[in-house]
């Protein structure tokens, strides 16, 4: 038999083996290819020259980037998934299932009877390309990553869906003096969550597990992860010596199925595919020209407010706050909406520092002329700020961005506010706020997915943005995660698009994100005729126009779209018609003083996580409270109703006025069988049933059965419920009852 040559070409690496006629492994290497997966290959096939030339070989490619490879040089391809189980078969027959780590993609592979396989789609969270972007958040290499994750004392809970929420995550914590080991390890325990909850779909993860791919070769953190997670020992626990180049090996297993081949003429084949031109995938210009540009430049700028100069200005005046959680917006507005005084600035962890600083400006500007009749704070931080400064009005903030999208747009019906890392959406109908809608798992939809692109390709986020703007062929990188998009990009770059075909289809993609992912519109009728944009990302001309053309119609973004929500606060200060406002005089804030300390609560069993601000005067503000408690506010002590119900549910267990005798049937303490339980516990125990509850609802719980969830997409309550089934089987249960109850019997109460 010839020598047999496998080659896997996946999203990140490329991966050769040369196997003898015994399957004994003669070479293997694994490079990166940096999107050049056929000069990578090609280099790799010239350097064993030596060993094969002239010979007759068997050569297969596999991987999930190898296809177009194979094609381009009339090379034979078999699928990854058979590749890596004919390896598997070979080497670990017993081997119940495969995890598999590569570079953007994860995989599991259930063995027995049918192979199964479940694969990630649109998000690549927990694959090695999100290990590779949280090791740069933490401005380390990834083995440095691994080793300090080997010297962790506990585990963050981090989200794993994204690599943007992660960071979200993990910033704070490092922040608040968290130790880089235990954040270490707990992204790589992220990763195991997310392989283990998003990927099993049903199947229990039992029996001999082969851990496969680059990251699960190299990181010894990951592999101690998956270990602890999944309870296996070592002989249930199989790390392979070539593990990170398995499926390598198992596409030259599968080339004896292939004719042989003149390895002379392979690599000439291969050779040649690296030459041949691809096509770039493009799309029409944002703008034809400089002039279609600045018509639209003087159309959107034609939105803002009156003219007004805080210098000269005599009368009343009305201040807005809006309190982010990472900026704070402040906006002073006349009558009219003429803005005096803006500001826009990152809180530094510190909103009430800043909003001090901000008012002791605007007292000195106003002077004598202008009086302040109303203020008015809305945001993360509306509650502080408003007990901090005497502010007259608190309120949310879809009805102050709904405020500021009406003053420069009566007919508005609906909104969207694209922020760095969230979005929100709000239609409007009947002059009223009717429907809400978040982006959740993915943030490749908002300013920062532009961000990161913009500082890899070493420019700054305003720069970046402005090279698209007259890009005449933008490049379809269509609408996808952030780490699959970086192939793309790679992969643009490679074929020739310029910088600025990158930067207009990276805007395009953002608007495709927003309207298919976050929004789910089916067309442009489904947003509204009267669209108002807010949110510093629509500041992007670029975006700003995807977003036109994505629509087919004009919409509307105030010159001030990064400030809409302090200056809708302001608008309902005018509108509260105030003779004077409570908000603290000049002459207060110069003996203004505060401090914030963390305190437990131990008036219940809540122990609410409080924390004390102090003001001066002895005035307080406490936040983190879950009841009124704290605050002082109890005059009498009041039933604590849900423990109560709690109690009186959990009582209904066991025999009743029966017997028992007919077996014990099992009942999952929660959704509608907690509020039914009272009927279903009689209807058991007269038919003679002992009833079985599970137990309390836990985070422990929710991992037990979190191997059964069939779908990522449930809520958080429906998937907690399968802990509560694997209890009751563990309990060993006769029955469990859980029927399918579409609609309850209306009773005609009430």
């Amino acid at each position: 038999m010839s020598l047999r040559i496998g080659i896997d070409i996946g999203s990140t690496t490329v991966k050769v083996v040369v196997l003898d006629e015994q399957n004994k492994l003669l070479f293997r290497s694994y490079e990166r290819h940096y999107s050049k997966a056929r000069e990578r290959a090609c280099e790799t096939l010239r350097s064993i020259q030596d060993m094969l030339k002239g010979q007759m070989v068997r050569m297969v490619i596999t991987g999930s980037a190898g296809l177009g490879v194979a094609k381009a040089a009339g090379v034979d391809f078999v699928q990854e998934v058979y590749a890596t189980a004919a390896a598997v078969r070979a080497y670990y027959p017993d081997t119940d299932a495969v995890i598999e780590l590569g570079g953007e993609d994860a995989k599991i592979i259930f063995f027995g009877g049918a192979l199964e396989e479940r694969m990630n789609g649109s998000c690549a969270g927990g694959t090695g390309a999100f290990i590779d972007q949280m090791a740069t958040l933490m401005n380390v290499t990834v083995n440095e990553l691994d080793e300090l994750s080997l010297k962790h004392e506990k585990i963050y809970p981090i989200a794993s869906r994204c690599g943007v929420f992660a960071k979200s995550d993990i910033q704070p914590i490092l922040n608040q003096g968290g130790r880089k080991e235990d954040v270490a390890a707990s992204i790589f325990q992220a990763v195991v969550d997310q392989t283990v909850a998003g990927l099993t779909q049903g199947r229990e993860l039992k029996g001999k597990i082969v851990f496969l791919g680059g990251p699960l070769h190299f990181l010894m953190g990951l592999r101690q992860r998956f270990v602890e997670t999944l309870k296996l020992d070592e002989a249930h626990a199989i790390f392979p010596e070539d593990g990170d180049c398995f499926a390598g090996i198992g596409a030259a297993l599968c080339s004896s199925d292939y004719p042989e081949q003149s390895f002379d003429d392979l690599l000439k084949r291969l050779e040649e595919s690296v030459d041949a031109t691809n096509t770039v995938d493009t799309m029409p210009p944002l703008f034809t020209d400089q002039a279609d540009y600045d018509a639209f430049v003087t159309r959107h700028n034609a939105n803002h407010p009156p003219e007004a100069d805080i210098h000269t200005y005599a009368g009343d005046a009305f201040l807005g706050i809006d309190a982010g959680s990472t900026t704070t917006k402040v906006a002073l507005i006349a009558p009219d909406g003429g803005l005096l005084y803006t500001y826009y600035h990152s809180n530094l962890g510190n909103p009430v520092a800043v909003v001090l600083e901000q008012l002791k400006e605007i007292y000195k500007l106003c002077g004598d002329r202008i009086t302040i009749r109303g203020s008015a704070v809305t945001g993360y931080g509306e509650d502080l700020i408003k007990n901090a400064f005497g502010c007259d009005l608190g309120l949310v903030e879809t009805v102050a961005h709904y405020n500021a999208a009406r003053h420069f747009n009566p007919d508005v019906d609906f909104i969207i506010d694209i922020g760095g890392q969230d979005m929100k959406c709000f239609k409007i109908r009947n002059g009223a706020v009717d429907s809400i809608m978040l982006n959740e798992a993915c943030s490749s939809g908002c300013g920062s997915f532009i961000e990161t692109f913009a500082k890899a390709l070493g420019y700054s986020i305003a720069d970046f943005a402005k090279l698209g703007l007259l890009a005449k062929h933008p490049v379809n990188l269509g609408s996808r995660c952030t780490v699959f998009m970086n192939s793309s990009v790679k992969q643009a770059q490679k074929d020739g698009a310029s910088v600025e075909d990158i930067s207009a289809g990276l805007s395009i993609s953002i608007v495709k994100n927003a309207v298919y992912k976050v929004i789910r519109a089916a067309s442009a009728d489904d947003l509204g005729k009267h669209i108002v944009v807010q949110g510093g990302t629509f500041h992007n001309d670029a975006v700003l126009r995807a977003f036109e053309q994505e629509l087919g119609r004009n919409v509307t973004r105030p010159t001030i779209a990064g400030i809409m929500g302090a200056f809708g606060a302001a608008l309902a200060a005018r509108d509260l018609r105030l003779n004077a406002s409570g908000l603290l005089s000049e002459e207060a804030l110069q003996s203004f003083t505060h401090s914030a300390k963390p305190v437990t609560c131990g008036l219940c069993t809540n122990h609410c996580a409080l924390t004390v601000n102090q003001f001066d005067g002895g005035r307080k503000f406490i936040s983190g409270n879950r009841c009124s408690r704290p605050l002082g506010k109890e005059k009498v002590e009041l039933p604590d109703l849900m423990n109560y119900k709690y109690k009186k549910l959990r009582s209904m267990e066991g025999k009743g006025e029966g017997t028992g005798v007919r077996g014990r049937m099992g009942i999952p303490f929660g959704l509608n069988m907690y509020e039914n339980l009272p009927f279903w516990f009689t209807f058991f125990t007269k038919l003679n049933f002992e009833v079985v509850l599970s137990p309390e609802s836990s985070r422990k719980l929710y991992i037990k059965g979190q191997h059964t969830i069939p779908s990522d997409t449930v809520c958080y309550p429906a998937k907690l419920l399968h802990g509560h089934v694997e209890a009751l089987v563990e309990e060993g249960v006769d029955a469990i009852w859980y029927p399918c109850m579409s609609y309850n019997n209306d009773e005609g109460i009430g």
